[in-house]
């Protein structure tokens, strides 16, 4: 029963902020890698940053790198993307994802995230 519940899009204007959620359940949440993709129309999901099991080491797309940070909470299961300083080609829906044991890819239902003026 993993599930993988996104939220925190929506519209913001370039150069403005916003933090997206991904409520995790149905695992041990603290054992995994958690990432981030967005996916935009016609193309394929594209990894943002992802985050180790601890939170000790993260790494970032280079569209990302100086403007997103992403963060976890694994007392609430729940791992975070900080989006600052935004631009238009940022709009896309973003989904988080994990990886079980075995292979097996859950993502979440995805959040729209919309820059514009």
């Amino acid at each position: 029963q993993v599930q993988l519940v996104e939220s925190g899009g929506g519209l913001v204007q370039p150069g403005g902020s916003l933090r997206l959620s991904c409520a995790a359940s149905g695992f041990t949440f603290s054992g995994y890698v958690m990432s981030w993709y967005r996916q935009f129309p016609g193309k394929e999901r594209e990894l943002v940053a992802f985050i180790t099991p601890t939170g000790s080491s993260t790494n970032y797309a280079d569209s990302a790198k100086g403007r997103f940070t992403i963060s976890r909470d694994n007392s609430k299961n729940t791992v975070y993307l900080q989006m600052n300083s935004l631009k238009p080609e940022d709009t896309a829906v973003y989904y988080c994802k994990v990886v079980q044991w075995g292979g097996v890819t859950y993502w979440g239902q995805g959040t729209q995230v919309t820059v514009s003026s």
